[in-house]
């Protein structure tokens, strides 16, 4: 839960793809469908390294697993869209991202991959990376809201 220290702190890259890899993998997934959610990166569950599962999907069951993921390009065209993370429950913001970017990263098979994501897998995408970078959603947010989210967050934790 937030405000700990490991989910401001950036992720250490994967330097390869193995079973222990893949493992974390299938159980940020099964987490990320409990929760539900549409993403999942490592800092979230106090794992350190730079691993996300997005799945943003009408009928679920298309995950994306991504190491080491890198934003390469982001369209100019704007996207706002509520943002809420399991580490700080009961508040969400609206946060502007861009509505498309290409993302470099090592699938599941452990080969680079290049892929475009739009709307809300565009959201997500970038969501989690921000995760990997030890930054939350609300770090986007302009000082005063972000005081004002926080202190909604804390009511609702006493």
């Amino acid at each position: 839960m937030w405000p700990d220290r490991r989910l401001s702190q950036p992720a250490r890259p994967v330097e390869a793809i193995t079973d222990e890899i893949r493992a974390i993998w299938d159980d940020m997934i099964d987490t990320m469908e409990a929760m539900p959610g549409v993403g999942l990166a490592t800092p979230q569950i106090g794992v350190p390294l730079a691993l996300a599962v997005v799945d943003a999907s009408e009928d679920r069951g298309q995950a994306v697993r991504m190491a080491n993921p890198e934003i390469l390009h982001a369209s100019v065209e704007p996207r706002d869209f509520e943002e809420a993370s399991p580490n700080l429950p009961g508040v969400s913001a609206r946060i502007t991202r861009p509505r498309a970017v290409t993302v470099r990263f090592l699938n599941a098979d452990g080969v680079v991959e290049e892929r475009d994501f739009i709307q809300l897998w565009a959201t997500s995408v970038q969501h989690q990376v921000d995760h990997l970078a030890g930054r939350m959603y609300f770090d986007r947010l302009s000082r005063t809201k972000r005081q004002m989210l926080l202190k909604r967050a804390a009511k609702r934790r006493d």
